[in-house]
């Protein structure tokens, strides 16, 4: 009876946050991010990540208060060879189109005899070039906390888009996720300690090992949180 007691709690608590409590999240982490916290604080600098199989975007770093990268560069590999290259000086968004403004751009192609830079590589210059990226200025805000207010399936899928891309901090999500699995299962490990604990009779009463199962039970949720 006590495990089949474990059984319902578990999955009301893996539904509850799994789905419910993430949607709640969602309106406090907007809450914060709006009065106690920055969103377009973004400090890290040399982003690399990948936008297509084989291409490779580059900035080196980017200013979400005007929405513009600076040292951009978005690389097509063929075989593991460079075959295309596009450089810029900066890309900037326009809100309007809902595309990037790539200025001062050069793309270079090459074929299977020239190397990238050799004077034999095909060289295209323009002042300005709208294109569509799969990234946009909503990649570059601050996402401290940010799985917080995801669902199980939402969590798979941005580690998937985060592995896909190369970029970092993939670690804090998988951890998360993990965690989502995992916490239910306590439920069970408590549930087998306290009546472990309760089974045992004593002529001084119950105190003793109420007080037992209280401490064994914050022991085991601090290692939890800790670990």
């Amino acid at each position: 009876p006590y495990f089949i007691a474990s059984s319902v709690i578990a999955g009301l608590s893996f539904v509850f946050n799994g789905w419910i409590i993430p949607h709640s999240n969602k309106k406090r982490l907007a809450f914060e991010m709006e009065y106690f916290q920055n969103k377009y604080y973004f400090e890290r600098r040399n982003v690399h990540m990948q936008t297509a199989p084989n291409v490779f975007l580059f900035i080196q770093n980017f200013n979400n208060q005007s929405n513009i990268g600076y040292q951009f560069s978005l690389e097509k590999f063929q075989d593991n060879r460079l075959v295309e290259k596009l450089t810029a000086d900066n890309i900037q968004w326009d809100s309007t189109k809902r595309k990037w403004t790539i200025n001062q751009w050069v793309l270079k192609k090459v074929d299977n005899i020239f190397e990238i830079n050799s004077p034999g590589s095909v060289a295209e210059r323009g002042y300005r070039m709208d294109t569509t990226l799969i990234i946009t200025p909503k990649d570059f805000e601050n996402d401290a906390h940010q799985y917080d207010g995801m669902t199980i399936p939402e969590l798979g899928k941005h580690i998937t888009q985060i592995r896909f891309r190369g970029a970092t901090g993939v670690e804090a999500f998988e951890t998360e996720r993990h965690i989502r699995f995992a916490a239910p299962f306590t439920t069970f490990v408590l549930v087998f300690m306290g009546v472990i604990v309760s089974a045992r009779k004593s002529r001084g009463g119950t105190g003793f090992q109420v007080a037992l199962g209280f401490s064994l039970a914050f022991i085991f949720i601090l290692f939890f949180t800790m670990t």
